[in-house]
């Protein structure tokens, strides 16, 4: 294996280093010691002239099988580090280009009195001449590339040139996310990796040749911002040798088909949850392109790629024990409602196996506001891989920290406000020519704007019909192809390759494919299709691919395509075969993350900021319901789910009804929030930090409107819904409306579940009016018509009796809520569902069955209707992509409450063969007529004669197995008589919101033993049996009446700390063995002296000084004055009962 290969194996390195720089092999034995014995440099200072925090990390122990493979990539790790020197280059020609020069100073070197030569005006002619010339070609290929002709001479070479990690969402809830990751800790099987989440945007850069990307889009104001803060960030790192520098950096990425992601955190491009004090960006990923599917370089890697160049990194935690991974689950519990950076990284610090600070402090240039953690399963082998780079990598001085820099960002906006293209100008004009040469991503080549880069919609066609000619425009042309057959919510953007143009001709295209997934459900429903086919590549975030449509000649074509046959079969099954697994770890496993966000954030941009159409369109009353509402979803403690309402009356106060941008909305809410957070220690927890606004208004950025980089100005589901509603679990009240809404498939009964609940005396029990609005008998937009009638008569129950499939109906449905102050509920038919569809099979040949069995339906679907079956699989794939569990989570999060109506009895027979197979048949006929005739009728596209025989077979096969499916239902009697109960609940507030498989955490204030009250009282009546006093005092005080709970606190967080509470995670719901040897009581309080016992031989320790439980206080009295009976026992002033021999319970250990 060469040194080069994996240094993720347990037995060499990956990739590591040798692709890292400019670096070449030293020829000398003596080159290679210098380089190995060079000092170690110091950490830089900081601003405020003290020294970082030192780099830390802990050995842990490790079995003797593990610590040789430990050595074994120790030593692989080593040997290339000790054969790198930096390669001596040529520095490039010094000039004006290279170097920065403020605004309005830039000149030639040659510049000056008398310096224009006679030739000036005669070079500047044939200049525009030729430009003009090449600008005339170029459009006429632009005109001409439509026409462009796919046949068997045709072939395409795909290359990706910048993505991020796949968005992977795990099956399982984070809770069980959780215990996972803890299990494979604990069994040696991989390392827990946190980092920090810092608030700003994707940015993506692979030389600059090769692009500057933003999260879906480029040549944009995001990506100027982006490259001029890199090239900032090169400045500050290398001083005067920062042009070199980027040239050869820029030469790196080119040249080794690397790309960088970055979090870029600015002040100009909108608020997130504090404005920065500085702007700057952290290295999150480095990706190697190369010519086959993404490799990510792994952690350690990139902190050594980054410290050879220089660049920032994150703050980075790594886990490799059970305790320590339980108790870094505990610390974030204990932090989630008020953990800003400082004590968040503080308790990870004490808690952590290994930690390495970022090379940027987020305090010092973000703030103390955090968004959030992320936490990933890592190989075992993490720990001793980043223990050697720690070592062979010293974080490096910077060599510009202390130079002019030049204009900063935000000077250089403000400077330039007219308009987005001065502004890019002006950004890449100041970074300079070694950084970025080439500005025709921004605007335009040859005379032709970049408005003239958007290519016409067919490339894509001819791109998928085209012959590939490597392995990887294979895999591509395969994933491009799967999600438009499956109708992903997906965009497929083309664009004119600028950076090609000299290489374009008629049978020579280039251009840029941006992929934008439109929709977070696409990543899931890929995933499982992932599942499926093992072969699939990812879909990854932050997507572009170069693409080359070109025509090869006879004798070329023939050869490409033999290349290409032989390249497929060796390398098909081998890449693919290794796809499944990353050393060892199940593809699921190698998969598992959560992001773990803190209420201080979500706070300002969930719940402030996301919230101000609410506030603005519909009033500060429907905007408290809003932000309650999803409070509550996240499982909020009840302490904080309040004092919003006093942010919205300030704002609408100063603002009245016009709207505040939420691009500027710290603006108002950071004045509020440091005030408010003035007037108590518990405001101060809710709020976090707050003060020292940075003021944007000078020197935003100038962006489109329409656009937005991070999609997360937009609400997401689970996050931010965009309009107010109740929850079931508050009462409805009698001036408010109810919306009854059946999110369901034709023939699930909702209509004459309707007319049931409008025939039922009493209605739903509260005497408010009943409405029906039946779908077939309205002419036009029917929820329009339902949103009418409801301004009508806002206090009424709505039933929507029309199904309602899809998001965009649930949107609104919301939105009515919000403008007729009203509660919605869903009706949804009880199924099991299957991995990507809330509906099994057993529910669509039910609801198919009663559909056929219709006479004169009011909407002709019934079994006059020849294609009643396409129908109703139309809508059951409405609803393809969500498992049940999704399904049912999605409307709890929106609307807070469901309601199920019973359909299939639990104990029935298996669906009969024949039925199934049928289902299937016009499954599979649906999708080959969507995928060719999307949705037109099926007796218009080329499979109408199928369908017809399929119509036929189906109708066949459901009336021959009638009886089953007669038997199955649930009666539809006991049906209705249900769902009425749980909408009387409903209305009355009475039905709560079951749990969804979702995490919900509260905020952790101590760990205790959690101990059981009958177990002390049966301890205090022994005692009482052998002492008259202690019965006395027992009696009197009637202890045992008042003692319904009791515990021995272990840790609290605010008196021994975030991280000693969360050092007991490893023992949580272990039962603990307590054992009471002494009585302690006075006329105030009572309480037990308590000594704990082992756990899986390891003994619990309370780090109070006095372990008990505290079982009575007089009123008025705190039980933490319990912890002062020892001292008064031994002033007289308590009483002391011996327990001989001591009692033991047991008891759970638990937090609080």
């Amino acid at each position: 294996m060469s040194p080069a290969s994996s240094l993720l194996s347990p037995h060499a390195p990956r990739r590591i280093l040798l692709l890292l720089l400019p670096l070449r092999l030293s020829s000398s034995a003596s080159s290679a010691a210098a380089a190995v014995s060079a000092p170690a440099l110091a950490m830089p200072p900081r601003r405020d002239g003290t020294k970082p925090p030192p780099r830390k990390w802990k050995p842990k122990a490790s079995d003797a099988s593990f610590a040789s493979s430990s050595a074994s990539a120790a030593a692989g790790i080593a040997e290339p580090v000790a054969k790198m020197t930096l390669a001596p280059r040529e520095p490039p020609r010094a000039g004006p280009a290279q170097l920065w020069v403020p605004r309005g100073s830039a000149t030639s070197a040659a510049d000056g009195p008398g310096a224009a030569s006679a030739s000036t005006s005669t070079s500047a002619a044939v200049a525009a001449e030729q430009g003009g010339a090449a600008s005339q070609k170029l459009s006429s290929l632009f005109k001409a590339a439509p026409n462009f002709e796919v046949d068997n001479s045709t072939f395409t070479e795909a290359q990706i040139r910048a993505t991020f990690y796949p968005k992977f969402e795990n099956e399982k809830s984070d809770q069980e996310t959780r215990t996972r990751m803890i299990e494979m800790v604990s069994h040696g099987l991989a390392n827990l990796e946190v980092t920090l989440k810092h608030s700003g945007s994707l940015f993506m850069y692979a030389g600059h040749h090769g692009g500057a990307y933003a999260k879906n889009s480029f040549g944009n104001v995001y990506t100027a911002v982006g490259v001029f803060v890199l090239g900032r960030l090169f400045r500050e790192a290398w001083g005067k040798e920062a042009p070199k520098m980027q040239a050869e950096f820029n030469d790196f990425l080119e040249r080794n088909r690397i790309s960088i992601s970055m979090e870029l955190v600015t002040a100009v491009l909108g608020d997130h949850g504090q404005r920065p004090k500085d702007d700057y960006a952290v290295v999150t990923a480095v990706t190697e392109l190369g010519h086959g599917k993404p490799k990510f370089y792994s952690t350690p890697e990139v902190i050594a790629f980054c410290r050879k160049w220089r660049l920032p990194t994150n703050h980075v935690w790594l886990f490799s024990t059970r305790k320590s991974a339980s108790s870094f689950f505990a610390a974030y519990d204990a932090l989630c409602e008020e953990g800003t950076a400082t004590p968040v990284c503080k308790a990870l610090d004490e808690i952590a196996d290994i930690s390495v600070p970022g090379s940027k402090d987020h305090v010092e240039v973000q703030g103390e506001i955090l968004e959030g953690l992320v936490a990933r399963i890592v190989t075992r082998e993490s720990s001793v891989q980043m223990e050697e780079v720690l070592r062979k990598f010293p974080q490096p001085l910077l060599d510009g920290v202390d130079s002019d820099l030049g204009p900063s960002l935000r000077e250089i906006c403000a400077a330039n406000r007219s308009d987005e293209k001065q502004q890019i100008k002006a950004l890449l004009d100041n970074v300079g020519a070694s950084m970025c040469p080439d500005h025709s991503d921004w605007f335009g080549n040859s005379g032709l704007d970049a408005q003239s880069r958007n290519a016409d919609r067919s490339v894509v066609t001819k791109f998928l019909q085209a012959h590939p000619t490597d392995y990887a425009t294979k895999k591509l042309q395969e994933m491009i192809r799967l999600m438009k057959q499956r109708h992903f919510s997906a965009a497929f953007k083309c664009y004119w390759n600028y950076q090609k143009i000299d290489s374009l001709s008629n049978d020579n295209l280039y251009y840029k494919m941006v992929i934008h997934v439109h929709n977070d459900s696409v990543f899931r429903r890929y995933q499982q299709e992932m599942r499926k086919n093992q072969g699939l590549w990812p879909l990854y975030r932050g997507f572009f691919v170069d693409v080359n449509l070109f025509k090869a000649t006879n004798k070329k074509a023939a050869e490409l395509a033999k290349d290409g046959d032989a390249l497929l079969k060796n390398i098909n099954g081998a890449l693919d075969s290794n796809s499944s697994s990353v050393d060892g770890l199940a593809d699921e496993d190698s998969n598992l993350m959560v992001k773990l966000k803190f209420l201080t954030y979500k706070l300002r941009t969930f719940l402030i900021r996301n919230g101000l159409s609410t506030l603005f369109k519909d009033g500060p009353s429907a905007y408290r319901t809003y932000y309650l509402r999803q409070m509550k979803n996240w499982g909020t403690s009840p302490s904080k789910q309040k004092e919003l309402s006093k942010m919205a009356v300030h704002i609408r106060r100063k603002y009245g009804n016009k709207p505040l941008s939420s691009s500027t909305y710290l603006s108002e809410a950071e004045p509020f929030l440091e005030q408010y957070a003035k007037r108590s220690p518990s405001n101060q927890a809710l709020i976090g930090a707050a003060g020292n606004l940075v003021q944007t208004e000078n020197f935003l950025a100038i962006l489109d409107a329409e656009r937005d980089e991070e999609g997360d100005l937009r609400v997401e589901h689970g996050a931010a819904p965009s309009s107010p509603v109740s929850t079931s679990a508050d009462v409805v009240p009698k001036t408010d409306g109810l919306i009854v809404f059946f999110p369901g498939i034709p023939g699930c009964a909702k209509s004459a579940l309707c007319k049931e609940i409008l025939n039922t005396p009493g209605g739903l029990g509260d005497n408010r009016p009943l409405h029906s609005l039946m779908g077939d008998l309205i002419k036009g937009r029917y929820w329009q018509k339902v949103a009418d009638e409801r301004k009508k008569k806002p206090a009424r129950i709505t039933l929507a009796d029309k199904n309602a499939p899809n998001e965009e109906v649930w949107k609104q449905i919301e939105d009515m809520c919000g403008s007729t102050k009203a509660a919605a509920v869903p009706v949804v038919p009880d199924s099991e569902g299957t991995d990507s569809n809330p509906f099994s099979l057993d529910a669509l040949a039910v609801f198919m069955f009663r559909v056929l069995q219709r006479v004169n339906h009011p909407g002709n679907l019934d079994k006059a209707s020849p294609n009643a079956g396409y129908v109703l699989l139309m809508f059951y794939h409405l609803y393809d992509g969500k498992s049940r569990r999704e399904f049912e989570n999605e409307l709890y999060e929106r609307f807070g409450s469901l309601v199920k109506m019973p359909l299939l009895k639990p104990d029935r027979a298996p669906l009969p063969d024949a039925v199934k197979t049928v289902l299937d048949e016009g499954i599979s006929l649906f999708r080959l007529h969507q995928n060719r005739h999307g949705r037109a009728e099926p007796s218009k596209g080329s499979y109408a004669k199928e369908w017809a025989q399929w119509e036929k077979r189906l109708r066949v096969t459901l009336f021959g197995n009638a009886d089953y499916l007669n038997s199955i239902q649930v009666p539809f009697e006991s049906a209705v008589k249900e769902v009425l109960e749980q909408l009387k609940a409903v209305a009355k507030g009475d039905l709560k919101t079951p749990d969804s498989g979702k995490r919900k955490f509260g905020n952790i204030i101590f760990a205790a033993v959690r101990l059981t009250p009958a177990d002390i009282v049966g301890l205090l009546r022994k005692v009482s049996d052998k002492d008259t006093a202690v019965n006395t005092f027992l009696n009197e005080t009637k202890l045992e009446d008042s003692l319904t709970k009791a515990h021995v606190t272990l840790a609290h967080k605010r008196g021994h700390g975030v991280a000693a509470v969360a050092s007991y995670g490893i023992y949580q719901h272990q039962e603990v063995p307590v054992s009471f040897n002494a009585l302690y009581y006075t006329d105030k309080m009572a309480a037990l002296e308590a000594q704990l016992g082992a756990v899986n031989g390891e003994q619990i320790k309370s780090r109070n000084e006095w372990p008990h439980a505290t079982l009575w206080t007089a009123p008025g009295v705190t039980p933490k004055e319990a912890n002062m009976l020892p001292q008064l026992a031994s002033e007289g002033k308590a009483t002391r009962v011996p327990i001989e021999p001591p009692i033991t319970v047991s008891g759970v250990l638990d937090f609080y």
